[in-house]
């Protein structure tokens, strides 16, 4: 069993703006309608509880949660700061260290949230699409006002000097229709200290829309992006990039939605019902639902949930096309979400399938010539390589060999020293294409 490490906290189930592409109220699972607006004092207590106790149980060193909604601000600095102060004060005998964040549009951001974050180390993390364009086609009000120039203003609180450690950076959902440079340019222009695009989400039931019909539009959107980040020499991380470059360099994934790292996420509503990663309600009804609540269930009856281990096996957890693809130790089979159909589940590869191909390749085809060896740069790299390595091949012969080469051998050696004076006449000879086959032959009987 995977122990949960982050916690998603849903402690408002409302929002102030009426976005027509979020997963929580535009999606098929509409399970919003029935939770309490602001999460209960029975949850909030009953969570710090069942989390201290998940963190003793599993000796975890730190555990990150995330304030959540719909939009987390609407419940207010009284309500949040008992959040705060209920779940250092369960987490404060133990060695665990508490990482408190919070995801808001930022519409309500104020000093008087933000003095509050300064108190507990919340750090803060705001959704913006770009400039005010990109930003109002999906972003807006309920009755069609733009929210661009109040998330400016959240955003430009934020960086005051005396708030700016809290700043997590701003969260971009991509829009093919949006110009790619024109987004990316207004995120940077602001300055922050991370940049995260994500994939609108979607399934094989509901796929994302393609409005020039391209297979691969999100993949040739962010490929523009990451050409202009990475010619002005990556100015600011990008998680989904740096997590494509640590992925195809053999690291770890940096983001939920690729690798095959396993999920330690599980969701707490304002009802305090347990339930899988959010982004599941964009499947099906009650996707995302346990039946595990904090008040009856201990965190780690929830990590045994077949829903939740099925995001913990790693390759075997991806489809059989996955299974087969040389790109899957990157690409991961993609978020899980992504991945739903009706018939056959979550056994399928991700409707994103063709974009995240592009982009893995895209990355690796433009990065590869710098990640690799001087060596391949070029014939006579490669030819001097290859000189290099027949010179060192002769030198573990002749150590091998320790007095056992007979009187032609010492004076092959003898006369190979001769030679050394004058470096072009050995390399010469080391340089025919049989020299080192026959070195490592004698590998073979060193006597």
């Amino acid at each position: 069993m995977v122990p949960f490490r982050e916690i998603v906290l849903k402690v408002h189930s409302r929002c102030d703006l009426a976005c027509d592409h979020c997963y929580v109220y535009e999606h098929v699972d509409q399970s919003w309608r029935t939770r309490p607006k602001a999460i209960t004092d029975e949850a909030v207590s009953w969570t710090a509880r069942r989390l201290a106790e998940h963190a003793k149980t599993h000796a975890l060193p730190s555990v990150t949660v995330i304030l959540h909604g719909g939009e987390p601000l609407l419940a207010g600095p009284a309500r949040l700061r008992r959040v705060c102060e209920e779940l250092t004060a369960a987490l404060a005998p133990l060695p665990t260290r508490l990482d408190l964040r919070v995801h808001t549009n930022g519409l309500q951001l104020s000093p008087r949230y933000l003095d509050l974050f300064d108190e507990f180390g919340v750090r803060v993390g705001i959704s913006l699409d770009g400039d005010r364009a990109a930003n109002d086609r999906h972003r807006r009000f309920a009755d069609g006002r733009s929210s661009h120039p109040l998330v400016l203003r959240a955003v430009q609180l934020l960086h005051e000097e005396r708030y700016r450690h809290l700043d997590l950076g701003l969260l971009c959902t991509v829009d093919t229709e949006n110009d790619p440079v024109a987004v990316y340019d207004a995120l940077l222009e602001l300055a922050p200290p991370r940049i995260d695009f994500l994939l609108p989400h979607a399934t094989w039931e509901q796929p994302p829309a393609r409005p020039d019909g391209s297979p691969t539009a999100y993949a040739d959107w962010l490929l523009t992006v990451f050409d202009r980040w990475d010619g002005q020499g990556r100015p600011v991380p990008v998680r989904l990039f740096d997590s494509v470059l640590s992925t195809l360099g053999g690291g770890p994934a940096l983001t939920e939605s690729l690798g095959l790292a396993p999920t330690d996420l599980v969701v707490v509503e304002t009802d305090g019902a347990l339930e899988q990663v959010d982004s599941l309600k964009s499947a099906y009804e009650g996707a995302a639902a346990t039946g595990f609540d904090v008040r009856r269930h201990a965190l780690d009856e929830v990590a045994a949930h077949p829903g939740v281990r099925a995001r913990q096996l790693g390759l075997a957890g991806v489809s059989g096309t996955c299974r087969r693809c040389p790109l899957v130790r990157s690409c991961g089979g993609g978020l899980y979400t992504h991945r739903y159909a009706a018939a056959g589940g979550f056994d399928h590869p991700s409707v994103y399938c063709a974009d995240l191909t592009a982009l893995i390749q895209g990355v690796e085809d433009r990065t590869a010539a710098r990640g690799a060896p001087a060596a391949l740069a070029g014939p006579a790299a490669l030819a001097a390589e290859q000189l290099e390595l027949t010179r060192m091949v002769l030198a573990e012969l002749h150590s091998a060999l320790d007095g056992r080469g007979g009187p032609q051998w010492a004076e092959a050696w003898r006369r190979a020293g001769e030679a050394e004076r004058d470096s072009a006449a050995l390399d010469e000879a080391l340089a025919h294409p049989y020299a080192r086959g026959w070195l490592l032959d004698r590998f073979e009987a060193p006597g």
